[in-house]
Parts: C-alpha cells; sequence; structure tokens
C-alpha cells in the first residue's frame, strides 16, 4: 500500500498542470508555431476522453506502486463530471492525473516523461 502525506484531490490538480505542460512542451517543440494550431492541438490531449486513451497505452507500463496510485487516485471523490465525458472516463482520467502529479511530488521526472512519451507513442 502506498504511503503518502499527499491528498488526492490536490495530487489531481497538481497531476492535470503536469500533463498540461506535457502536452504544451511536445506541441512546442513539434508544431510550426502558431497558436491557434497549438491550443487546437492541445485539446487533442487535455481530455478526459484523451487521457483515457492515453491511459490505455501506459497502464501496462506502470509498476505495482504506479498502479497502486492510479487505482487510489480513480477512486477519488469527484465532485462534478463535465458533459464530455463519461463517469467512468472522468475517474479514469482523474487516476492519470493523480499518478502524475505522485510522480511530480516524489521528484519522478525521467518516469513521468517516459510514461508521457509510451502514451503519445514518441519513445
Amino acid at each position: 500500500m502506498i504511503k503518502t502525506d499527499f491528498d488526492s484531490g490536490m495530487l489531481s490538480y497538481l497531476g492535470d498542470a503536469v500533463w498540461e505542460l506535457l502536452v504544451r512542451e511536445h506541441i512546442f517543440n513539434t508544431v510550426p508555431h502558431s497558436n491557434k494550431k497549438a491550443n487546437a492541438m492541445a485539446l487533442s490531449y487535455v481530455t478526459a476522453r484523451a487521457q483515457c486513451e492515453a491511459l490505455e497505452k501506459i497502464l501496462p507500463a506502470l509498476s505495482e506502486e504506479e498502479n497502486e496510485v492510479f487505482r487510489w487516485g480513480r477512486n477519488t471523490k469527484v465532485h462534478s463530471i463535465p458533459r464530455s465525458a463519461s463517469p467512468e472516463e472522468y475517474r479514469r482520467a482523474t487516476g492519470l492525473e493523480v499518478l502524475f502529479g505522485y510522480l511530480y511530488m516524489t521528484k519522478n521526472e525521467q518516469r513521468y516523461r517516459e510514461l508521457f512519451k509510451i502514451a503519445f507513442e514518441m519513445a
């Protein structure tokens, strides 16, 4: 069992920012410099549905500890679900965000970057 002083809701909040930063960095490095194109492309990475698709690629690569963190995050009580996502998609996306927040807070930058690459087949 993971032992953490972190709140899963706050890890989700932080993990969302980590995920978005990775997305923006990837877009910055790969897309011709156009804010309009960049913003449109970013949407294909940051929605709950897109995060669920990324998660499917990441899951087989997770360690036992990372899987436990994901499941803990997935089971976090959410207060509202956007209309663009099903409750299951939103819970799974929350689990992904908690995982990325956890890896960030435990200073495991190499690992969250590796998982992001796996998610988008950039390895």
